[in-house]
């Protein structure tokens, strides 16, 4: 099976039931979802079967497939991917069928077409699985841009309050950004010899100021998307009006693209001006992680304040990344992985809480836990990993990450870690405002809060509360995929780890 076009097939897959599920009668919902759920599970399945056939110890790009696409300009469908974007797909596939179980009736009140709403969930995943896959910059590009539009129709048609504000902000802002990256994929074809395929590209010859104004192309539009201080205001309204399986795979996978990007295009392509801009990212990321704690502490929301938690955790991913030691980029992959199974937890979690009381705001709440008792401890244990609570797999690559940063720049990492702290207030804040205390008399009024999790909803939280456990006490599956891509990339840039001290060698000989 070596010869399989997994990738390929990962891609189009989804379209496919896409389309499928999209022209399924209008009266007939539950096979809609029967069938858009299936199907979900069959790409996990053929996820699962690529993950088996990528090998650790092997080229740093495998599963390769190319065809020929607009040969004039050198542009071509090439799939492939390394041990980073291997786990991103892994992650894609993992939440798409548990957020298309949690959304069940999520579109039914909307007026608008359920068989449609589960059609765009998969062509959401046939365009997160193309922009990890694809190993071509323009078409890494066509798939950056093409995401927006299904995401686009999820919050701007089945939506919350102000769903066409946030909606038309989302996608003005990433198409802003994709203006940037177009503009520099133009000008990386234009120097890299009329060429857009990525490993031609590595050992294309462009001089420092080119480099620099072709990185700072791409960076914009990754901060964006990633989303970085000063770029992220478009995620907390977002975040608030989507779906909350939306907003799952939206704070969950497609942020994911901007830090991805920054890993596959910004450093291994520009290795000089990634070490000049670094000093500057660094910044942007530290202050990220203590501004969006602070909001996130402020918001009465509790869906923009889950959204920005995820601002805060970007901000320890790029601080991962920019510390150039392979110890931290390794902590911000995982951190990216692990992120998404945390968040994407409590905003399923949320969801669930938002869809029973029919309010997002925190202050209609209050002792909640009396009532629901199971869903209420979920919500706490969804918390914890969000925090990063030893135990849980958040932990391990927040760990990671200050270890490899201290190592190499003290001051980030001491500030950094201010962000745990903050991460605790507002965690804790929400929880106590919302299960725990004096219950709310308004909450007994309604019969779908006496409602506690239900089998459906089991099945959805079971898998992502068992992931988040097995990879906080044994990571090493994961980290094995990891670490070979995280090497190579910082090689690239021309970085290497620093030598241990004495005492860590006399420590380590023991």
């Amino acid at each position: 099976m070596s010869d399989f076009p997994y990738l390929s097939v990962l891609t189009v897959a989804p379209l496919v039931g896409a389309l499928v599920v999209a022209f399924l009668p209008r009266t007939r919902p539950d096979l809609a979802k029967q069938v858009a759920f299936g199907w979900s599970l069959a790409v996990l399945v053929l996820a699962i079967f690529t993950w088996i056939a990528f090998s650790a110890d092997g080229d740093r790009l495998q599963l390769r497939e190319s065809y020929t696409w607009i040969p004039r300009w050198g542009v071509n469908f090439t799939f492939a991917t390394d041990g980073i974007a291997l786990v991103m797909l892994m992650l894609i596939a993992v939440l798409v069928p548990l957020v298309i179980l949690a959304s069940w009736h999520d579109a039914e009140g909307s007026k608008r077409s359920v068989p449609v709403y589960f059609a765009l969930l998969l062509a959401l995943e046939c365009t997160m699985i193309g922009v990890f896959a694809a190993a071509d910059v323009f078409l890494f590009y066509v798939f950056f841009e093409v995401m927006l539009v299904p995401m686009y129709f999820l919050i701007g048609s089945y939506g919350g309050h102000q769903r066409q504000y946030a909606a038309v902000k989302f996608f003005l802002y990433s198409l802003v950004g994709g203006l940037f990256m177009l503009a520099a994929v133009i000008g990386l074809w234009v120097v890299g010899g009329h060429t857009f395929d990525w490993q031609t590209l590595l050992s294309a010859d462009i001089n420092t100021n080119t480099a620099r104004w072709l990185f700072l192309g791409f960076f914009v539009a990754f901060a964006i998307k990633a989303p970085f201080f000063p770029f992220h205001t478009w995620l907390p309204d977002a975040g608030g009006a989507a779906p909350a399986g939306a907003a799952a795979l939206l704070v969950g996978v497609l942020d994911k693209v901007g830090t991805f990007g920054i890993l596959r295009y910004c450093l291994p392509l520009f290795p000089e001006a990634s070490r000049w801009f670094a000093p500057w990212a660094l910044a942007l990321a530290v202050i990220g992680i203590i501004y969006a704690a602070l909001l996130a502490i402020g918001q009465n929301d509790l869906k923009r304040l889950v959204s920005y938690t995820s601002i805060a955790h970007f901000g320890f991913i790029g601080v991962g990344i920019f510390a150039f030691t392979t110890q931290a980029g390794t902590g911000a992959v995982l951190y990216m992985l692990n992120h998404g199974l945390a968040t994407g937890l409590l905003f399923l979690v949320v969801g669930m809480l938002v869809a029973r009381r029919g309010s997002a705001m925190v202050r209609d709440f209050g002792g909640a836990g009396r009532l629901v008792p199971l869903l209420a401890g979920v919500l706490f244990f969804a918390g914890l990993a969000s925090l990063a609570m030893p135990g849980t797999a958040p932990f391990i690559s927040e760990f990671l990450v200050l270890l490899g940063t201290f190592t190499v720049n003290k001051l980030v990492a001491v500030i950094a870690t201010a962000g745990i702290i903050l991460a605790a207030a507002y965690v804790l804040w929400m929880v106590q405002r919302t299960t725990q205390g004096t219950l709310n008399p308004a909450l007994t009024e309604s019969a779908d809060m006496r409602r506690d999790l239900t089998l459906r909803e089991k099945v959805v939280v079971a898998p992502l509360i068992a992931l988040l456990l097995l990879l906080g006490f044994y990571p090493k599956p994961v980290t094995d995929v990891i670490n070979p891509a995280v090497q190579a990339t910082m090689q690239d840039v021309g970085r290497t780890d620093p030598a241990p001290t004495v005492g860590n060698v006399q420590e380590a000989s023991r």
